[in-house]
Order: structure tokens, then sequence, then C-alpha cells
């Protein structure tokens, strides 16, 4: 369904989608009727899969858990019942100070998760959480609310982080994440991995490629088992988009890049987005509707920053000059007309306009992207001609364009640009025209490596850097995440790095550092 369309039927429905949300995921403090069970004895750790908050707003924040006593086996070893959940918010970690509590269903129609969105707090500080359910506890998170929208702040803290195959590596940068001293995780996608690769696998997901939603649903349980991921969803709220790999490698709007038929399809994405909102701290109001699932939006830090995190994947027009009939996805392109089309588009043009729009009415010091890929280009001179990827932002020209364009034409400065998807550190300058230095540089980018995917290796990133000028800094053969920090005269982006294959107890370095500077488009090495 087209962007436009969904915004109007869920504008036309708002009042009593609130009312019936409230109802589902526990918005409302109010006592709930005991038309479920409450106060079990559990035989079995029913909060395995740990606790999580996110989206955070000057006045709320959205809590998250699931009740899976047997998380891998189907329905997470839960009755067909739903459960009372009891949740409490406090400003100490004791509990002795409780500011919200209340009690919310979790139905086994959902997975028996838990979406609580909390508000009345108090804007700019740090709350403590925790779930009951009968005679289970779960952990203590901790969480934060953003600072009122018209405050001077002096910094923002945020881990960028991207694509966390779990065969092909630990989760050392979690471990590493959930020390720091942040105010929120942005992570731009690939959170579960749909696909196998039998040579670079330390663990094993356990089962093929997820197509259903009970296969989708273990396979997120399986990823939040992990002691580090939890540990880093417990210590930060998370603000979160989503890249290809939640539902199937280079997938793109309803098309598959296996030829799936599009109906067959549009099934295997619903029941991906209906796991991913299971397993993930959003808002209760984003639940999908059947295949369709809102998850661009906006987030205000003060007067400081503002961050639009995009859908890069369900509004996109599929992949350019495929090689035959049903064999679609990305692939490496020199001669393909259909690259200019104009029509083509990763965000879906009425995507494309909201953030256009909302870059221009921006009052913040910095405009912050959280997308899943990287913007600048990244293809390879060749005697043939230039050869690109077709998935990459290079294989939609005239997308990356309408957006730079828009940026000078509209005066916007200060913009960064943040991504992941591309298993590299990458700090570039993005130019109106990409490695024309005869074009004014409109915006600046940095584009964290992953979690634990294998990158390219440095010959290939040679040839990368050497027919591409934009790239300021570009290493695909370690793995990390990228820590920044907000101020208002420049925006610092330190690369944590170690290598590949991360072992359990790897220990992540600084590979480099940049920043960019207020009122000056482009990055440039911190000293």
């Amino acid at each position: 369904m087209p962007l436009d369309r969904r915004h109007f039927l869920r504008s036309l429905g708002r009042s009593a989608a609130a009312l019936a949300l409230g109802s589902l995921f526990g918005s409302s403090t109010a006592p709930l009727a005991r038309r479920a069970v409450d106060e079990p004895r559990w035989a079995h750790e029913p909060f395995t899969l740990g606790v999580a908050s996110g989206m955070p707003r000057p006045e709320s924040v959205v809590l998250w858990t699931r009740l899976a006593p047997r998380p891998l086996e189907r329905d997470g070893g839960m009755p067909p019942e739903a459960h009372v959940v009891h949740w409490e918010v406090a400003e100490d970690e004791s509990f002795a100070q409780v500011v919200r509590r209340g009690e919310v269903l979790a139905r086994p129609e959902h997975a028996h998760s838990v979406h609580v969105e909390v508000t009345g707090l108090t804007p700019g500080r740090v709350y403590h959480y925790r779930f009951r359910s009968g005679d289970a506890w779960s952990r203590t998170g901790r969480t934060r609310t953003a600072p009122p929208e018209d405050a001077d702040v002096s910094h923002l803290r945020i881990a960028l982080a991207s694509c966390q195959h779990y065969e092909q590596g630990h989760y050392a940068a979690h471990r590493e994440i959930a020390a720091q001293d942040l105010d929120f995780v942005l992570f731009v996608g690939d959170y579960i991995y749909e696909s196998s690769n039998p040579r670079y696998k330390l663990r094993s997901h356990g089962g093929p490629v997820p197509t259903r939603l009970e296969m989708f649903r273990r396979r997120h349980a399986l990823y939040k088992l992990d002691p580090d991921l939890q540990a880093a969803h417990a210590a930060h709220p998370w603000v979160l988009t989503w890249d290809d790999h939640e539902v199937e490698n280079d997938y793109a709007s309803d098309t598959s890049w296996l030829g799936e038929n599009p109906h067959s399809f549009l099934r295997r994405r619903a029941a991906a987005y209906k796991a991913y909102f299971e397993h993930l701290p959003v808002s209760p109001s984003m639940a999908p509707q059947g295949a369709s699932m809102r998850i661009h939006e906006r987030f205000v830090w003060g007067r400081l920053a503002e961050l639009w995190t995009l859908d890069g994947r369900q509004y996109r027009s599929p992949q350019a000059c495929p090689r035959a009939e049903g064999d679609l996805g990305g692939r490496v392109l020199t001669y393909c007309d259909e690259l200019a089309d104009e029509g083509r588009t990763v965000f879906g043009h009425a995507q494309e306009a909201w953030l256009i729009q909302g870059l221009a009415a921006s009052t913040r010091r910095w405009k912050l992207l959280g997308q899943a890929s990287q913007i600048s280009s990244w293809g390879i001179d060749t005697p043939l001609g230039r050869s690109v990827y077709s998935d990459a932002w290079d294989g939609y020209p005239r997308a990356r364009e309408r957006l730079l364009r828009g940026l000078h034409e509209a005066g916007v400065r200060d913009v960064v640009a943040l991504g992941g998807d591309v298993h590299r550190h990458v700090a570039a300058q993005l130019r109106l025209v990409p490695n024309d230095d005869r074009t004014p540089i409109v915006a600046s980018e940095f584009v964290t490596s992953s979690i634990t995917t294998r990158g390219l290796p440095e010959m290939a990133m040679a040839l990368i850097r050497a027919a591409n000028p934009d790239l300021v800094h570009a290493r695909g053969d370690e793995r990390g995440y990228a820590l920044l920090d907000v101020r208002p005269q420049a925006v610092h982006c330190t690369f944590r790095a170690t290598e590949f294959p991360v072992l359990p107890q790897a220990r992540l370095r600084t590979q480099a550092a940049f920043a960019a500077v207020a009122g000056v488009a482009g990055v440039q090495r911190d000293l």
C-alpha cells in the first residue's frame, strides 16, 4: 500500500486505533479485568529474553519484554492463555521511588510480548524499570527520556550499530556498548539474518531459512538469548530501523530476490514484520497491519539534534537491470539504462517528501539521517566503464541526487547521514555529484561496520577507495560499531573495531576518528 494512502487510513482511524492498541498492549495504567492468568507460579524462568526500552521522547519511553519460559520451542513454551504482566518505573535502581506502574496483558496472538508506552515522565532523566509475572521478576533495565525540545543541550552520545549475523561471530561490540555512557543506541538494520553461510559459521541458527511466523519468532528469540545483546538492551534505550535480512536478502517492496510470487512473498513479509515488532521496543502504535508497518520516525534531542529514522525497504523500487525474470536482487552492473530512470526510489516518493520537508523546517543544530546503507558512491572504474552494485545507493542514482539536491536547494546545513549494511567503517563527503570536486559538499556521512558479519578484504577496499575520492576513510576487514558524540560545534565519530571473526572474549580498539564541524559540510580527521 503506498505510504500516502497508509497515512490517510491511519489518521482516519487514529482515535479508534489508539483505544484498541491501549487495550492490546497496555499503555493504560488502569487495572485490567481479571480475564487472564494472573499471579502464576513459574516452573521455569519466563523472562528468558530479557528486557528492553526504546523510542525516548521528552516525557515517554517504550518498555518491552516477552514471556517465553522455553524460548526456542513453539509459542515460547507458553500456554494459549493471556497472562497479566506487572511493570513499574522508578527513579532509583532499588525502586524506592516508583513513579509509574501498571498492568498489561501478554497475549498469545502476540507471542506473549509486552509493549508499554510509559507517559508522564520527566524529560532528560534516567529511569529504571522491571516487570513481574506471578512469582517471577525480570532483570532491571535502565532507560532515559529525551530532554525538553527547547532545551540547550551540550551533548548527545549514540552508539551506531548494524548487521549482527549470529552465526558469523560473537557480540563483543554489544558487551562494550552496554558499558558505555550513552543516551541511546541507534540500530540501522539487519537485526537478525535469515540466511546462513557455512564458510563463516562459528555458532548455529539451528534451523532453516525462516518463511513463517513461528520460524521468524524462533530466530528472533535465538538472537535475544545472547547475553551481550541482552545487556546492551537493558543498559540503554534503542532507536531502530531495518534493512533487508529481517525479511529476506535484497528484497524491495513486494519483490523477492528469488522471484517468489508477490502474494506469497507478502505473506512472508507480514510474518517477518510481526515477529520484528513482537521482539523489539517500538511503540504499540507501530504494530504492523498485515504486510505493512510504519517504522520511519522523527526524534528530537533538545535544540541540539533532530534524527530521522528511515525505511529503505518497504517502498523501494526493485533493483535495476536484473539478469533475467525471477533472478532479482543486487548484482554488479556496468551498463544499465534503467539507472537513469527518474522514478526509481529507495524511500518511496512520499517518504522522500516527508524527509526533505522536515529537514528544511528543522531549527536544530544537527540533522541526523538514520538509514540502512552507505549513501556515498563506492563503485569501481573498469576498462568497460564504472561498475556499481545495484542494491546500493549507486543503483538508485536519481534518488540520491534528489535527496542531496533537495538539501542543497533548501539551504539545509549540518546534515550527517548515519548508515550501516556494507560491513565497513566509512567516513565520507556527500557531494552534489559524487566524486566531482567541482560540485559542493552538501552533507557528511558516517557508516558503521557490522557487529559480526564479514566485510570486503583490504584488496577490494583499496580499489574502492582509489575510485572514490569522496571516501575519506573506508575499511572493511574489521567488525565493530561507531561511537558518536554530538556537540554544538561538531559531531565526533570514533570507529571501534576488532578482528574478524569476532571471538567470545574479543576486545575492541579505536580504528580511526573523524568529525563533522558545524557550518562546514563534510568530514575531517578528528585530532
